[in-house]
């Protein structure tokens, strides 16, 4: 049997398929992300942290706490039930010896919104700046 050979006319250029390579190349893609075994670089960096400076001035931490609670009747000061004037008084007294004293009130769910304003201003008149305000 005589084996029937396909002529080329000489005008035609032979048709390259894209898909089988595409296919093959996103394979190898899939071969090598999966095999790849990644290093940890952090284990190899060698660093030394420099020292701190003692010359540095050191951050100022709040010196006192102080609870005001807020509530129907009046104030709670550290625990005990105190009246506006006294309050003020306190207050005026504690940011004279420190301005960096931490202020929480907590507010109830009763309370009177005219108390709350009451002792931001007073927190402002003194320029107590750490306040921190939660309701109850």
């Amino acid at each position: 049997m005589k084996k029937k050979q396909r002529r080329r006319k000489k005008g035609d250029t032979p048709i390259l398929e894209m898909t089988p390579m595409i296919d093959v190349v996103f394979q190898l893609l899939i071969f090598f992300i999966v095999t790849l075994k990644q290093e940890d670089i952090l284990s190899h960096l060698d660093i030394n942290r420099p020292a701190p400076d003692p010359n540095a001035k050191k951050e100022e931490q709040p010196e006192d706490l102080l609870n005001i609670t807020v509530w129907k009747e009046g104030y709670v000061l550290q625990g005990k039930k105190v009246r506006y004037e006294t309050l003020d008084k306190q207050l005026t007294r504690l940011a004279s010896f420190s301005k960096n004293i931490s202020v929480i009130i907590r507010c109830t769910s009763d309370s009177k919104h005219q108390y709350l304003m009451q002792l931001l201003d007073v927190c402002a008149r003194n320029k107590l700046q750490n306040l921190n305000v939660f309701s109850l």
